[in-house]
């Protein structure tokens, strides 16, 4: 099969009776909830590890019910309604933010496209269900979540979450756009945007090889819109207390704290579809042994590659610091948008000129000239832009007084800050106490004794 051309056909689909669709979405569900538990124990685990920390050990063997612990003690927490909020969407919105976490799963293949297994007798697919346009079901879905985010920090009636929920707009219209870009690099290489497909189009190489500039820019953008270290800037205990959820409590609580793991999962999925060949075998394994895409065991490297990625989301969140919001925002309109659209393009030409039959040298001598060419014009526009005014030209600075409207603000661009008063060293303050000499003041004035006995 070429690699430019995935075969779409989904007729496999829509066949399975309603005992066994009802069998595969509980499977859905649990999966993501027991991958959530155990995500739970193994960041807390790592990330102790990390910093030399023992981690949890109390409950269950190794501490690996700490999770499930945690879970029922939210649960039985007092629930709280504060008065200024908007009850009805105040109560919605965990349950927004929380299930279309789990719907995206429903599209994501487990397993072969064809009738591979058999349960009960019956033979079907390793996945719940496919769509000609799978993908754009799954970015609508994580649209929506986010929306529960930003809806809790509105209808809290409170300051910090109504930032928080801001927070969170902006960061997902941000990095939604360089996440879109991405996915299309892929449907252009693969010709669909059925998952299952797109894993069958992987058959020879994997997408993290032909498109790593795609992968790089979505592993991003999926830790931005999980709300993860370093860009947890909604929830940012340092200056917003609590984020969008400081007002919320209980089981409300514990489904913003699902939905953001469950989410993890979500994304860790659909990058092992788009990325990293799916359900398919890594490549020393599938060399040696016929039957490891076969059967069920498809399902064991699903399950490990989206533990990699997880544990890649705990090596983040041990490692770097959160962001400021100014550089978050760099990063999305300045870097990643920009380099996700040049990648879209050069994808594109390398497309078609594969359609129109050119062999690799030719589309090597294209492309590479094309980046030529738009390198030496950024290099001409460096050189006859304009040279900034020099201070003489531009005029005295303006003046600039940093507590005019009540609060401190930052000086405007040509506008310098007041000079801050001497502040007299540890000697001279130690001497100005004590009534010692060389305690003369900034004004020529003498202190302590000196001013005493003349």
């Amino acid at each position: 099969m070429s690699p430019y051309l995935a075969a779409e056909d989904l007729s496999m689909f829509g066949t399975d009776p309603w005992w066994l669709v009802v069998i595969k979405a509980v499977f859905c569900f649990a999966f993501l909830m027991l991958t959530v538990l155990f995500s739970i124990v193994w960041e807390r685990k790592v990330v102790a590890w990390m910093q030399l920390r023992i981690g949890p050990n109390r409950h269950g063997p190794w501490g690996m019910l700490q999770s499930l612990a945690d879970g029922v003690k939210l649960m039985l927490k007092e629930d709280v309604i504060v008065k200024r909020a908007d009850k009805v969407v105040y109560v919605l919105a965990p349950i927004v933010a929380a299930i279309p976490a789990f719907m995206a799963i429903a599209v994501i293949p487990f397993g072969p496209a064809g009738n591979e297994v058999s349960i009960f007798g019956q033979r079907t697919t390793m996945q719940l269900t496919d769509l000609p346009i799978a993908m754009l079901y799954v970015l609508a879905v994580a649209s929506v979540g986010i929306y529960g985010i930003v809806l809790a920090g509105w209808s809290s009636g409170s300051t910090y979450p109504l930032l928080g929920g801001l927070r969170s707009c902006a960061q997902m219209i941000s990095y939604e756009i360089a996440m879109g870009a991405a996915f299309a690099s892929v449907f252009l290489y693969s010709g669909s945007m059925s998952t299952s497909a797109i894993v069958e189009a992987q058959q020879d190489r994997w997408y993290i090889i032909l498109l790593p500039v795609s992968f790089i820019v979505y592993v991003i953008t999926m830790v931005g819109e999980t709300n993860r270290a370093p860009f947890d800037m909604p929830e940012s205990e340092g200056d917003l207390v609590g984020g969008f959820n400081t007002e919320y409590s209980s089981i409300k609580f514990a489904l913003f704290m699902l939905a953001e793991y469950v989410n993890m999962v979500t994304v860790s999925a659909v990058s092992v579809t788009l990325f990293l060949g799916g359900w398919r075998a890594p490549w020393p394994v599938s060399t040696f042994w016929e039957g490891a895409n076969h059967g069920w065991w498809p399902l064991l490297w699903f399950t490990v590659k989206v533990q990699l990625l997880l544990f890649f989301f705990i090596w983040l969140r041990g490692t770097l610091p959160r962001v400021r919001y100014d550089q978050l925002m760099k990063l999305g309109w300045k870097v990643l948008i920009p380099v996700s659209v040049v990648w879209l393009m050069l994808v594109a030409t390398v497309r078609t000129l594969r359609n129109e039959n050119y062999d690799f040298a030719d589309i090597a001598l294209y492309v590479g000239g094309g980046v030529l060419a738009l390198l030496l014009l950024s290099f001409v526009v460096d050189m006859f832009r304009g040279k900034p005014k020099d201070e003489k030209e531009a005029g005295p600075a303006a003046g600039f007084d940093p507590m005019a409207g009540g609060f401190p603000v930052p000086p405007l661009p040509g506008q310098e800050l007041p000079p801050v008063p001497r502040r007299s060293s540890r000697r001279e303050r130690e001497l100005i106490v004590s009534g010692g000499v060389n305690t003369q003041s900034d004004d020529g004035s003498l202190d302590g004794k000196e001013a005493s006995d003349g």
